[in-house]
């Protein structure tokens, strides 16, 4: 008996410890508002697209007044 709980512990460490390392490699993402974008963001990828012309990687809509905010890494 324990060594089934045992194992069940370290099958539980294995995975969240390979959780963790994933997750610190990933790279933080920050928004910051495109000002120039006129009127309503309504469709992402137009937003997207402003934002890449500007030089960030990407941009989506966001918030209740739908304003395009661009994507860049910390």
């Amino acid at each position: 008996m324990e060594k089934k709980i045992f194992g069940v512990f370290f099958l539980l460490f294995l995975v969240l410890a390979a959780d963790v390392a994933v997750k610190k490699g990933e790279a933080k993402e920050c928004f910051s508002r495109r000002h120039g974008f006129q009127g309503r963001c309504l469709i992402d990828w137009q937003c997207a697209r402003a934002c890449r012309s500007d030089g960030f990687i990407g941009g989506e809509c966001r918030g209740l007044l739908r304003k395009c905010f661009c994507s860049r890494t910390c």
